[in-house]
């Protein structure tokens, strides 16, 4: 019995081929029945999917309606700017039927739409809840409002000058014209302290009348620009008053308008002078604020994003060389300056100062452009990563030093011409025209460093960003902590070598930096405070006429200031960055 019961059990296991078939079919399909329901039953990708599609319609809608809001606000401020350019060239070409007073009511209109949308905006617009939601980490560094602060202030102080010189003459003036200093007094303090204040705000509501409203007041701030580049009215009349006024010490009497307290027209007079740049170079950085503030609309940005970037202190981190050759240019540049005022308070500018004016700037800009250079290929040779991520603010840096850098260069050629053409023989016309020559190449190299070391990623940021991309590029593997420790004291020592490596690298550039900060800052100085070589030297305005030189000069200088104080602020990042 043992022995047939244990034939059964030894039996069962062994079925036929048949069975063994049939089993197998049913597996497989009972595999592809559960496959089948588990991609049947979930119904949520679909829903998900329609979701997705709704989101990104809303966002296309989104970045359409942004589209329109900036296309319909720079239209309105392109017809702004042809309509105020129009008057201008109508003043200019046919003061008979469009005079001075035409434009200045215009430009007075344009101002006080613009003063009122100011106010609404820092009491009505910021007031609002979720108005305000990122504010640009990048936008109004402390250098550009500092310099914003500081046109402004003397731009009002021109005005004051001017309301100072008009009362002056108040017995053969039109008391009207008192009336546009102290609008554009008003419009220029409720800008500055709006600029300062909000410059980086990134507002989510009414975002097309904020839009409009930032058009119309870089319009206008252009169109001043225009009227101070091409207006020559009040140098004529107190060029016309000194002659009047020579006449009349002579003997000769004349019908002119004469000032009543003769010691105050001078204060007025010098003031206005002196002043009258830095009226032009307030206009440029309002526009360069206002158009950041622009594209700052609807703008949302990351949450890690929204915090102040992680910037190094500014140290001087053992940097010799370049400090001292800067200061070197730096003490020179201004021993010329005080050499060139003082004579340029006299009737006339004797020859001598002109050479050691351009001689100094014959010395300097070669070594400036050699330095950018030496800068520019360090950095080929670096290993930092360029910072591909965009950027407004450092695009407009790039524009803005790119379209100031015209101004200078644009004077340079006009001498280059105007020497070349008539004599280029003479000891002081061969310096202008290395000057000239040399002032271009100095433009192009240095806004080739400038603009090289802007788009390498800062060492700070390049270093974590680098060590988490390993971190995600390896899957984790779970180990001991002896292992982990081993890898983290790899990575240290990994680091400390690859960075002491390329350490001289890095000192090189914060030498050539501070060399180039130190330099454009006295390059800077030496147009802006003080009377222009390139309009008293003669020759350039002898060869093109008043009028055309007075028009090339006040558009090309204003523009070279503010390349200069530009490239110290780019420098400045330049520095840091390295």
């Amino acid at each position: 019995m043992p022995a047939q019961a244990s034939a059964p059990t030894e039996a069962a296991p062994a079925a036929p081929p048949e069975a063994q078939e049939t089993e197998e079919t049913l597996a497989k399909e009972n595999q592809v029945d559960m496959r089948t329901e588990e991609t049947r039953a979930p119904t949520s990708p679909h829903k998900k999917s329609w979701l997705v599609r709704h989101f990104s319609l809303l966002l296309r809608r989104d970045r359409q309606a942004q589209k329109a809001g900036q296309l319909f606000s720079g239209l309105l401020a392109l017809n702004v700017v042809f309509l105020g350019g129009a008057f201008i060239c109508s003043m200019i070409f046919n003061n008979v039927a469009v005079t001075l007073g035409d434009v200045w009511i215009l430009l007075a209109v344009l101002k006080a739409l613009s003063l009122l949308w100011l106010l609404y905006y820092t009491a009505g617009t910021t007031r609002q809840p979720h108005a305000v939601l990122y504010r640009d980490p990048h936008a109004g560094p402390i250098w550009v409002r500092g310099s914003l602060v500081l046109f402004g202030s003397c731009t009002i102080c021109l005005n004051v000058f001017r309301v100072g010189y008009d009362v002056s003459h108040v017995h053969c003036k039109s008391q009207l014209e008192l009336i546009f200093p102290v609008i554009e007094i008003v419009f220029i303090s409720v800008q500055t302290w709006v600029l300062w204040k909000h410059c980086k705000d990134c507002i989510q509501i009414q975002t097309n009348f904020t839009r409009c409203g930032l058009m119309l007041t870089l319009a206008t701030n252009l169109l001043l620009w225009l009227l101070a580049v091409t207006n020559d009215s009040m140098h004529n009349e107190i060029e016309a008053e000194l002659s009047a006024l020579m006449e009349k010490l002579s003997g000769n009497d004349t019908n002119s308008c004469l000032c009543l307290n003769v010691t105050m027209c001078e204060v007025f007079r010098k003031g206005y002078l002196m002043l009258y740049p830095f009226s032009t170079e307030y206009c440029l950085i309002c526009c360069a604020m206002l158009f950041v503030m622009w594209k700052n609309v609807g703008r949302r940005l990351a949450p890690h994003a929204g915090a102040h970037p992680g910037t190094l202190p500014f140290h001087l981190h053992g940097a010799i060389f370049g400090p001292l050759l800067g200061l070197l240019v730096l003490v020179a540049g201004v021993c010329v300056f005080v050499l060139f005022q003082i004579q340029a308070s006299g009737p006339a500018i004797a020859r001598q100062y002109f050479t050691i004016y351009y001689a100094f700037y014959a010395a300097a800009l070669p070594a400036m452009s050699l330095a950018c250079l030496a800068g520019t290929a360090i950095h080929g040779l670096e290993e930092r990563e360029l910072d591909t991520f965009k950027n407004p603010t450092r695009s407009l840096d790039v524009v803005l030093l790119m379209g100031a850098a015209l101004g200078q260069m644009g004077i340079s050629y006009f001498s280059i011409v105007a020497i070349v053409a008539t004599r280029p023989h003479q000891l002081l016309n061969r310096l202008i025209l290395a000057y000239s020559l040399l002032l271009i190449l100095q433009h192009m190299a240095q806004n080739l460093f400038i603009i090289e070391g802007l788009h390498r990623r800062p060492l700070w940021e390049a270093t974590p960003e680098g060590r988490a991309g390993k971190w995600e590029a390896e899957p984790p593997h779970r180990g001991s902590l002896l292992e982990l420790g081993q890898d983290l004291r790899r990575a240290s020592l990994a680091y400390i070598h690859s960075y002491s490596h390329f350490n001289w690298k890095r000192r090189a550039l914060k030498e050539i930096s501070l060399f180039l900060i130190l330099c454009n800052i006295t390059l800077w100085m030496m147009p802006a405070f003080g009377i222009h070589p390139e309009f008293e030297n003669g020759l350039e305005k002898n060869f093109y006429g008043y009028r055309t030189w007075f028009t090339i000069v006040n558009f090309g200088l204003p523009l070279g200031v503010f390349y200069r104080m530009h490239s110290v602020g780019g420098l400045v990042e330049v520095y840091l960055g390295a």
